[in-house]
């Protein structure tokens, strides 16, 4: 048997301040029941005539900072240490009923397209991209690593669906003490089949953006109908710059061209070096240099990464040579006939983060996972 709370006959609508009730703390669970009533001056336009209050449950600990107030009177350390109470105050619990109906709509757009929601694994043999640490654990007695991607297995699910989308988490052991990295994200993946080239899954993606972005109501951005565009060597030469990469400053400043520029958020950056691109990427065959991949840029940041991919054997076996053997089971897909198929991935707590204009990732992460944070 748990405590006993008394059960409390009071007529609170006329005293808030009812001796039997004002020893009550913040966040005192309560059970009222009574007649309910149309009041317009009520809010909400009802209220409950000579309640009857029963007290569930009574705190034992008081909450870090007051939930009540309008504004975050915390810093992020404090909220993040404090989540289970801390995430009751209205401003952070907004922010994932944001991350909710965004969620709500990217599958909204996508069932109606004839795409088919997948589930795939996240304890996989071999890492999924190039250059990105990975989490390894033991299976049984043997290595195997927490995904990075489900990119393997909707690659695979485009010869079995045509078209895929999962919702799920993803790990990246990158050592990244940042406000726009985590160890552990959601991301939200989409692959499809018989593309001409990366332009369709752009196509795709800005109307998978833009029903995201509707589903925020008063939050949300402006997407333009076409998103502008910019190739890696014209962005090279804006920014003065020979890196084969964007930097966060580069990110940033495409960022500001795109609005004083065109009057968007966003913006295609596309034709990545392939030096910088996974092994599954697609080359321009006008500039096998270059790869038929791109990122978009929110508000300069960097939110999906995406392209098309390769789609024969032949390719792959050439592209990892010696190593082929290492991805036997995914180059399996593809000895089997593989139609021309690309996809994306968009990172769900970077695209609320820069809706709401949160400086720091973790801000609109329920449970963030960090190089340095583990709990709660």
């Amino acid at each position: 048997m748990g405590p006993s709370y008394p059960q409390l006959d009071s007529g609170v609508d006329n005293s808030p301040t009812h001796p039997e009730i004002s020893h009550l703390t913040e966040e005192t669970v309560l059970e009222i029941t009574g007649p309910v009533i149309a009041n317009p001056q009520a809010p909400g336009g009802v209220e409950i005539l000579n309640p009857t209050i029963t007290i569930l449950a009574a705190p034992t600990k008081t909450p870090p900072f007051d939930l009540y107030r309008p504004t975050i009177p915390a810093a992020l350390p404090t909220i993040l240490d404090n989540a289970a109470a801390a995430l009751r105050h209205p401003e952070l619990k907004r922010r994932h009923e944001i991350a909710a109906r965004s969620v709500r709509a990217f599958r909204q757009v996508l069932d109606q397209r004839g795409f088919t929601e997948v589930h795939t694994p996240k304890i996989v043999a071999t890492s999924t991209e190039s250059g990105a640490n990975v989490f390894q654990l033991d299976y049984f007695g043997k290595p195997a690593y927490l995904a990075q991607s489900p990119q393997f297995f909707k690659q695979t699910l485009v010869g079995v669906f045509e078209r895929v989308y999962e919702v799920g988490p993803v790990f990246r052991a990158e050592k990244h003490d940042t406000a726009r990295h985590l160890a552990q994200y959601t991301s939200l993946d989409v692959e499809l089949g018989f593309i001409e080239d990366h332009r369709d899954v752009m196509a795709l993606l800005r109307d998978v953006i833009a029903a995201m972005a509707a589903a925020l109501q008063e939050e949300a951005p402006q997407v333009p109908q076409q998103i502008p565009a910019i190739d890696y060597p014209e962005a090279q030469e804006l920014l003065h710059s020979n890196e084969p990469d964007l930097s966060p400053e580069d990110e940033r400043r495409l960022g500001e061209w795109a609005q004083h520029e065109h009057g968007s958020d966003f913006l295609f950056v596309t034709g990545y070096p392939m030096t910088k691109r996974p092994f599954y990427t697609h080359p321009d065959p006008a500039r096998p240099h270059l790869s038929r991949s791109f990122d978009l840029l929110f508000r300069g940041l960097e939110l999906v990464t995406g392209g098309q991919r390769l789609h024969r054997h032949a390719d792959y076996e050439a592209v990892l040579n010696e190593e082929a053997h290492l991805y036997r089971d995914y180059l399996d897909a593809f000895a089997h006939g593989m139609p021309p198929h690309g996809g994306f991935a968009i990172g769900l707590e970077r695209w609320v983060a820069r809706v709401l204009e949160v400086p720091n990732v973790r801000g609109t992460t329920l449970f963030p996972r960090d190089l340095h944070r583990l709990r709660p």
